[in-house]
């Protein structure tokens, strides 16, 4: 008997652990459907008056954070393995995260600083990031190899859940539309003032506030086995320099994972794209305000849920690489389909004055880019699971965020930079579609399995 309660109280435990570190997901994911997407993007375009203007700035603005993230990722993941710890550093950069969304408060219209702001916003974008890495490095202790993806794909579903629901509340009582009003017809909650926009600009205090709440459950849940330690912080830190090094030397004896960080590299940075700019995007090219831009992202959202819970179940029984591969294909037909639609096109063909097609056709193009941009990235969670060395979970998952975010600066500021000199967002978007292809090509060298465990011994 007792052995059975002591089995049960386990399990107990361990359903526990799961679902805590679920609401990560859940906690996080506001600041990409909310500040990044679909609310205070577009908004930034109404204080600019200019979509062109906005979208050039604001890829200006996450390439500098992403390019951040990409320096400093490898070193933090590496300086974990060896001291051990992970949930000093998620607290650390969880500091940052609502330092980050609740400065966004300052964009008040009548004294607009943009470079303040950019700083307010990278900083969030910093935090979640970072703490991103040693998050997705608990994968591997959460349950077996081949649940790994149904879990991943479930906390991914979990997320959007959240978002959704951020974005549902925030439309509803907080984001105001030209005329001052919400979603639902009335003046914003809590006396907020629409002539200076005091409830778009709450989304990023109420982002902050949401993580910090939701969070409470992942530090009082997640109690995993702590890496071996291998050194204290301060040595950890004078190692990290060779510790890395040696693995950067490792990886041309391991090609099946160089080519999926170099694949991911390039996939995740045009899916970011995708979800940096679809909102600035609909709001220049299609005349949206920023409650449109939110039905947009519900839709958005609801379909990215549904997928990404679908997609792991998916992963469980055909693995993450066939997954992947489905995602890629479907998102580059919605890249090229968004480069076709304008006010006055559809697929470049000529629609009526007046006509609602495009608004559909691009309300379309969100739909897939949430299915299938939520089914990829669980998929790629576990699949960098696979690819990794065990021993260096952490370190490996900075390598993964280094691949998301080494060239993360190039779509943002390519972007940017056609969009310039184009002064045309469908054309901005067009290096969207050369990364997806780039990522499309490199997955074919990836073994759906991952290196055999002797490619991992020291040189």
């Amino acid at each position: 008997m007792a052995a059975i309660e002591d089995r049960a109280a386990l399990d107990r435990a361990a359903r526990r652990r799961i679902w805590g570190w679920w609401f990560y997901d859940w906690a996080s994911q506001p600041y990409a459907t909310l500040l990044l997407t679909f609310i205070f993007a577009p908004y930034v375009k109404d204080l600019l008056g200019d979509g062109s203007a906005a979208q050039a700035a604001w890829g200006y603005g996450v390439g500098a954070a992403g390019l951040i993230v990409a320096l400093l990722a490898p070193c933090l993941g590496a300086v974990a393995d060896l001291n051990g710890h992970r949930l000093p550093w998620i607290a650390l950069f969880s500091v940052f995260y609502v330092l980050g969304a609740a400065g966004l408060w300052f964009a008040d219209p009548t004294g607009f600083s943009l470079p303040m702001i950019l700083c307010f916003f990278g900083l969030g974008l910093i935090g979640m990031e970072f703490s991103a890495i040693f998050v997705n490095a608990m994968l591997p202790d959460l349950g077996p190899r081949d649940e790994l993806g149904r879990i991943s794909g479930s906390g991914w579903a979990f997320g959007y859940v959240g978002g959704l629901i951020a974005l549902v509340v925030t439309l509803a009582f907080f984001a105001e539309n030209e005329a001052g009003r919400t979603l639902i017809g009335r003046v914003p909650a809590f006396g907020l003032d629409p002539d200076t926009r005091e409830g778009t600009r709450f989304v990023g205090p109420f982002v902050a506030i949401w993580y910090a709440v939701s969070m409470i459950p992942f530090f009082l849940w997640v109690r995993l086995p702590r890496t071996p330690r291998r050194a204290t912080l301060r040595q950890a830190l004078g190692q990290v320099g060779p510790e890395l090094s040696a693995t950067l030397r490792r990886l041309p004896r391991t090609p099946s994972l160089s080519a999926y960080l170099l694949s991911s590299m390039f996939y995740r940075d045009a899916l970011n794209g995708m979800y940096v700019f679809g909102g600035i995007y609909a709001a220049g090219v299609l005349g949206w305000s920023v409650v449109d831009v939110g039905l947009f992202g519900i839709l958005a959202v609801v379909t990215a849920a549904l997928v990404a819970w679908l997609g792991g179940k998916a992963d469980r029984r055909f693995g993450p690489k066939p997954v992947i591969l489905v995602c890629l294909v479907t998102l580059i037909g919605a890249a090229v389909l968004a480069i076709s639609i304008s006010r006055t096109t559809v697929l470049w063909l000529p629609v009526a004055p007046g006509s609602t097609l495009p608004d559909l056709a691009y309300y379309l193009v969100g739909a897939v880019i949430g299915a299938a941009g939520g089914a990829m990235q669980s998929a790629s969670r576990t699949m960098m699971v696979r690819q990794a060395n065990p021993e260096r979970m952490t370190e490996s998952f900075g390598l993964y965020a280094l691949s998301g975010k080494a060239t993360a600066f190039l779509a943002p500021m390519s972007i940017g930079i056609v969009t310039d000199l184009t002064g045309s967002q469908p054309a901005g978007i067009i290096p969207l579609v050369v990364l997806f292809l780039l990522g499309l090509g490199l997955l074919g060298f990836v073994r759906a399995e991952g290196e055999r465990a002797d490619r991992w011994q020291t040189p």
